[in-house]
């Protein structure tokens, strides 16, 4: 990917790694726009100079709304991230913990559906983009704290994979970013030392993605043992060690 002349909408880019991306590709001389749900956000970005348009991916109407904007502004669209995402701890002896799934389903799955669908006609009429996913390490190697998010995230990777063959042939590529654990915050830094610096994830994902041709799969470094536990033999182990965690449920206190 020429990432020097885009023009990339990424849905749930006003923190963490989406913004990150966001000032990543606009530094690089692309168009970035961002979209969140957050009003005050939206406008400190729109302030930094960021063209910012409100979206909530569990929405419908608002996906819609988002496009409309989005394609009235930039016509030449031709990167479509869904960043949008939800981490929520379930304790799954407690029946209670079936609002977290649904609200993590709807955000993490249906909302990046919603969000492909609203774009891909755009892609496909103009012969030619590329649409990055993303999921997580904890779609491959599950974290039990949060047994929805690492569903959430395996059924975003085979959904890209369904994409990425339906769309062969019309010039519109599939990208799967994979993150591992990224302290997006100091505070996240110092809950969990493993976490990769915000910074240089970045910095390695913008150089995976100039490779050409653009990788079906975006694997920094730090994501490889999670990616490849299964072929590696390491599954089993490396989940009865996240599994320890699961400590600091209400149901293991």
């Amino acid at each position: 990917m020429d990432i020097t002349e885009r023009t990339v909408f990424i849905a749930g880019a006003t923190s963490g790694i989406g913004l990150e991306l966001a000032r990543r590709f606009a530094a690089a001389g692309s168009s970035a726009v961002v979209g969140g749900r957050r009003a005050d956000l939206l406008d400190r970005l729109a302030a930094e100079g960021f063209d910012t348009v409100p979206i909530d991916v569990t929405d419908q109407d608002s996906v819609d709304r988002a496009r409309d904007a989005v394609l009235r502004s930039h016509p030449g669209l031709d990167t479509i991230v869904t960043m949008s995402g939800v981490m929520i701890p379930e304790d799954l002896r407690d029946p209670g913990h079936f609002g977290a799934a649904r609200q993590t389903i709807d955000t993490n799955l249906l909302g990046t559906i919603r969000v492909i669908d609203a774009f891909t006609p755009h892609l496909v009429g103009r012969g030619a983009g590329t649409i990055i996913t993303v999921t997580s390490g904890i779609g491959f190697l599950p974290f039990p704290v949060m047994p929805t998010y690492a569903a959430s995230k395996a059924a975003v990777h085979a959904y890209s994979e369904a994409l990425r063959a339906q769309l062969d042939g019309t010039g519109v590529e599939v990208s799967e970013l994979i993150p591992p654990a990224v302290a997006t915050t100091p505070e996240q830094a110092r809950v969990n030392p493993r976490a990769l610096d915000l910074a240089e994830f970045a910095t390695e994902v913008m150089d995976l993605l100039q490779t050409d041709p653009t990788p079906r799969e975006i694997l920094v470094k730090g994501v490889l043992m999670h990616r490849w536990a299964e072929r590696d033999g390491t599954y089993d182990d490396l989940v009865a060690q996240r599994s320890q965690a699961l400590s600091i449920l209400p149901s293991r206190q």
